[in-house]
């Protein structure tokens, strides 16, 4: 017969036939406050082997996990777990209904700390919050994610944009692989070279996605990814993508402004004067001064107004005509960034022109660098990769995940 107290831990743990609350003990020590609640089974109960034949328990096993805090006491389960015999001699330990197989923790312990992660709190500060250390945490939360990218499904994909992030400032790059029309991360991996490419097309082809779909790429101007994309997706059409060609461009620009500036203090703090879209009245007025006073400056500014022009242009051969006539003007201007920025576009000719017509660019990644730079920010950088990479399938994946939902 069991009593009230026993009655209610059951019924608070959810627990069905055979399994049941034997004793409870609370611990009321000066630095811990802790309740243990040990759990058994009813004496001659039957459980499935993998033959899916009944036995009864071998033996047991004593196992512990800790569990949501009860009332301000951290709470731990302990059960000795059956272990049966099969007919071929093959000896299993039975799972348990509140916790995974490997894990010291439950399934609701494990629930809670996800959701606290999903509120976009650091693994660390949910850590301390749950009362364990943080790697441990980490290694739950790994669990989830890495069950739930596994049985991700990619349906309909014809678009893949690359880029590359890194885990610390100027550390452990990783390259995403983000699904432009789905506008998620289907893959990261370590580095930011041509294997990479190869890395997600190889994970493409596990996941049985038809890589032959793919029909349009965009990279940046990498030398790496452009080998990549050309030997492991070549059926794709690459487009550079808009932005990284437009800061090439603002880059010439402030280059430019730097050059003038050698011994023209005017010139100092002045940096975005020719590179915002958006200034005051007063920012414009003083713009105009410095660019009637060096000429140069004028001139590149000019350069920088026109280029924005052809991302306008709607058909590929008149796109064509205006690039080779900006680069014409750039040439002449005799303004060593513009030329160098010129020599860039000539290199990368075909890819810029292909944006006219597949108007695809790496905009949704830098949304999702967004995501990830702030995951970054409030975990103060990520020293090992493999959490690095967890976090961005946690946060720009769309992962679905089935770990129960935790309800007070």
């Amino acid at each position: 017969m069991e009593n009230n107290s026993t009655e209610i831990f059951k019924i608070a743990l959810g627990l069905i036939h055979p399994w049941e609350v034997s004793s409870v003990v609370f611990e009321g020590k000066v630095n811990e406050r802790a309740l243990h609640i040990y759990l058994s089974f009813v004496r001659g109960s039957k459980f499935k082997g993998e033959d899916n034949k009944d036995y009864t328990a071998h033996d047991t096993v004593e196992r512990q996990w800790q569990h949501l805090n009860f009332f301000e006491h951290r709470c731990y389960i302990h059960a000795k777990v059956p272990r049966i015999r099969q007919a071929d001699g093959k000896v299993i330990t039975q799972p348990v209904p509140w916790a995974r197989a490997g894990s010291g923790f439950t399934l609701l312990f494990e629930a809670y700390s996800m959701l606290l992660i999903e509120s976009e709190m650091p693994v660390s500060k949910a850590a301390n919050i749950m009362g364990v250390y943080s790697q441990r945490l980490w290694n739950v939360f790994k669990y989830w994610v890495s069950k739930a990218h596994q049985g991700d499904e990619i349906k309909n994909l014809t678009q893949l944009g690359f880029d590359e992030t890194s885990s610390k400032k100027g550390h452990n790059y990783v390259t995403t692989a983000v699904d432009l029309q789905e506008r998620r991360v289907l893959f990261a991996t370590p580095g930011k070279d041509a294997k990479c490419i190869e890395q997600t097309v190889d994970y493409l082809k596990e996941k049985k996605v038809a890589v032959e779909g793919i029909n349009k790429v965009c990279i940046d101007m990498s030398p790496a990814f452009i080998s990549g994309c050309s030997n492991h997706l070549p059926q794709a059409q690459i487009t550079f993508d808009k932005f990284h060609i437009v800061k090439e461009v603002n880059k010439a620009m402030d280059e430019l402004r730097k050059l003038e500036r050698r011994g023209n203090d005017m010139l100092k703090g002045h940096k975005y004067t020719f590179l915002k879209n958006k200034i005051s009245p007063k920012i414009e007025t003083e713009r105009d001064l410095l660019m009637e006073m060096y000429p140069k400056l004028g001139e590149g500014y000019r350069l920088v107004q026109l280029f924005k022009d052809f991302w306008e242009i709607e058909e590929k051969e008149e796109a064509e005509g205006y690039l080779a006539f900006w680069c014409d003007i750039a040439d002449d201007s005799g303004i060593f960034p513009f030329r160098a920025v010129v020599k860039t576009i000539k290199a990368h000719w075909s890819g810029i022109i292909n944006y006219i017509e597949s108007k695809i660019n790496n905009g949704i990644l830098e949304g999702i660098n967004s995501k990830i730079q702030l995951a970054k920010k409030r975990a103060r950088g990520y020293k090992n990769i493999d959490n690095f990479i967890s976090m961005i399938y946690f946060t720009c994946g769309k992962l679905e995940f089935d770990y129960p939902l935790y309800s007070t």
